[in-house]
């Protein structure tokens, strides 16, 4: 936004800010997090706070730089408003998990370890967060953060006390963090219709067992060396001698690769879906949708956990979840996969659309890291990081809330619909 457009948005920022920083006890806090935002709206190649405090008219750079690293101001109060007004604006289809990574130099900075860097696409310096958004075709929003703590920084004291790190803040797997997060928002009083992520996330069995645990619905890309048994697979147990333990019931068949699976269906099995109009025209493709029971160690151990726990035995047949498959007409086999716990009946255009929806968030990273400065906080501070994510939701939140305002008087906009005659008292 040029300097015209956010002074033409001020009045709607300051009662924005009004709402979404109530929590935030002083009014010269309040204020300074409305600069802040402004700041990250105002066209900039740099959004540090110096390069931000030199563009704004009442831009103070020791003021902000308090604001975001020593204030001791709630982010997550302020997450947890941003959150709650947001997804009923967005009417989210979906919850995506998603990490993103910060490139950073040195090794102060906190949470910064030699790690697979995605910005970078191989092994960096960099520090990693696990983000949940809520994602409809039009529109996201990040939901909540979790910096991810390395396992380096979990006993290294001095960094950790130099980086201001709680306490009880420890190294926490990325999966677990996401999971956290789910549990977190639950208590706000917000539930995912159903959760997409990538095969970071959805080749994990225990990530996936512990959304079917919360009775949530999942459908997660996987690598296509996952292995499954068919659907109609199932258990059996040779016969008991008599000595010895009873033989458990087991599959006496090798899953197979879902790829392999897939491709033994042929081409002709596959089915032309188109999911949503492109800026090149309609994205469609050609999928497939079979049941099938994710084999291996781990989810045979998960499977006989719960059944245990809920039945007091295991009979050995492993949960039976839906397998997408995409082939693509130019390419000369199958080249993505998901898993998908929704409904055997759900309808393969259904099933495709939200497979394909973390499109999304991917557009929207755009403008949080290129357009808001995400990644271009310059602190090294655990609060000075969850204040400056923090501010960078809500100016993307206060954006999102904009382009979804209706700007014409048309038979779907707010303004135009019928009102509800109110009661007297």
């Amino acid at each position: 936004m040029d300097a015209f457009e956010v002074n033409r948005a001020r009045a709607k920022l300051a009662l924005f800010v009004a709402d979404v920083f109530a929590s935030v006890p002083r009014k010269d806090q309040r204020a300074k997090g409305d600069c802040y935002l402004r700041g990250l709206m105002l066209d900039g190649r740099r959004k540090s706070i110096q390069a931000m405090a030199e563009r704004l008219p009442d831009g103070n750079e020791q003021n902000l730089q308090q604001f975001v690293n020593q204030s001791t101001w709630d982010p997550m109060l302020v997450r947890r408003r941003i959150a709650e007004r947001m997804v009923p604006q967005i009417g989210p289809d979906a919850w995506a998990v998603d990490d993103v990574s910060f490139p950073k130099d040195g090794k102060m900075s906190v949470a910064v370890a030699p790690q697979y860097c995605g910005a970078l696409g191989k092994q960096a310096n960099c520090q990693v967060a696990v983000s949940v958004h809520a994602v409809s075709d039009t529109a996201s929003c990040p939901l909540q953060w979790r910096l991810f703590v390395p396992e380096e920084w979990a006993h290294d004291a001095g960094r950790r006390k130099k980086a201001g790190i709680p306490q009880e803040v420890g190294h926490r797997e990325k999966w677990r963090l996401a999971l956290d997060t789910f549990d977190e928002l639950a208590g706000w009083g917000l539930v995912p219709p159903v959760v997409v992520a990538d095969a970071g996330y959805g080749q994990n069995a225990d990530f996936r067992a512990g959304l079917s645990e919360r009775g949530i619905g999942y459908a997660v890309a996987v690598r296509s060396d996952m292995t499954v048994h068919p659907h109609d697979a199932r258990p059996t147990a040779p016969a008991w001698s008599g000595n010895g333990r009873k033989p458990q019931p087991r599959y006496r068949h090798k899953p197979s690769p879902v790829s392999a699976l897939a491709m033994s269906h042929g081409r002709p099995a596959f089915r032309e879906v188109t999911w949503r109009q492109g800026s090149r025209g309609p994205m469609r493709s050609h999928f497939l949708a079979v049941r099938v029971r994710p084999a291996g160690v781990r989810a045979r151990r998960l499977a006989q956990a719960a059944a245990t726990a809920e039945h007091g035995h295991w009979d050995g047949v492993l949960p039976e979840v839906t397998l997408l498959a995409e082939w693509p007409e130019d390419a000369q086999q199958p080249t993505d996969y998901w898993l998908t716990s929704l409904p055997a009946g759900t309808p393969l255009p259904e099933l495709v659309r939200l497979t394909k929806i973390r499109w999304r968030i991917e557009h929207d990273y755009r403008e949080l890291k290129h357009g808001l400065g995400l990644d271009h906080f310059e602190g090294r501070s655990w609060a000075g990081w969850h204040h400056h994510v923090t501010l960078v939701t809500a100016a993307h939140a206060f954006l999102t809330e904009q382009r979804l305002a209706p700007k014409a008087d048309t038979a779907d906009s707010p303004s135009t619909r019928p009102s509800t005659p109110s009661k007297t008292c």
